[in-house]
């Protein structure tokens, strides 16, 4: 009797199973579900994920108004650094490689889209067009005086080029070509030196790409007691 108990379906063994659920399966469907609602969470936060790369890149490049680096691409198309510097490469060679009238250049560190330089009248032509935005000489020897002694104090610049460059300076300010980079030591005096959108304008990497014009500029020591800060200067509405 106690058998036939033992193993009808109201048994102790029926009994039992109904006291503890099946809780684990329970508990790997609520954990796929969970992943899956993350997945596509995931998904959705990263909507570059599944663009072609190369496309990508040149659709970014194209609105930038200033060299901008892999590692920020990277992050904005959710891409590794790695891969994003080898397909900037791959397009830079095949801009040139076919003759493009553009040009993929990595400047002041970044990458942007230039202008090519065979193709330099024509862009002149367009953007000038009867206006003269160029820099004066007066303030290209200037700005070359920075590039080559910064950091520099507006009396050294001055002495080099034996006038008064209070303007000059000014105007580059103005243009940001150069910036304050602190003081000089024992006068106090403000020192200046060139920016990234100097290195974006010349089309160099750094400064280490400058020409060697050097040795042509006079020796700081040479016009060390001519570039004393003390000594009044005064302002030039127009370039000298």
């Amino acid at each position: 009797m106690s058998d036939a108990v033992a193993d009808a379906p109201g048994g102790p063994e029926a009994a039992e199973a109904a006291g503890a659920p099946g809780t684990e399966p329970q508990a790997e469907a609520e954990a796929q579900v969970q992943a899956d609602a993350e997945a596509g969470d995931a998904k959705e936060a990263s909507p570059t994920a599944g663009l072609p790369l190369r496309p990508a890149l040149e659709a970014v490049l194209m609105v930038v108004d200033e060299p901008v680096t892999a590692a920020h691409l990277a992050k904005v198309l959710d891409r590794r650094p790695r891969e994003i510097t080898d397909a900037l490469r791959e397009l830079s060679d095949e801009y040139t490689v076919q003759g493009r009238g553009f040009d993929l250049r990595h400047v002041a560190g970044g990458w942007r889209f230039y202008t090519r330089a065979a193709y330099a009248p024509a862009v002149e032509g367009f953007v000038l067009d009867g206006q003269q935005s160029r820099l004066t000489q007066a303030a290209l020897e200037t700005l070359a005086v920075v590039a080559y002694r910064q950091p520099v104090s507006r009396s050294r610049v001055s002495a080099v080029r034996g006038v008064n460059c209070d303007g000059v300076m000014r105007t580059l300010l103005q243009r940001g070509l150069i910036e304050e980079a602190g003081t000089e030591d024992g006068t106090g005096a403000i020192l200046y030196r060139t920016t990234n959108y100097f290195l974006e304008r010349m089309g160099l990497r750094g400064l280490d790409e400058l020409p060697e014009l050097a040795p042509f500029l006079p020796d700081a020591a040479a016009v060390e007691g001519e570039s004393q800060e003390g000594v009044p200067s005064f302002d030039v509405d127009d370039d000298t």
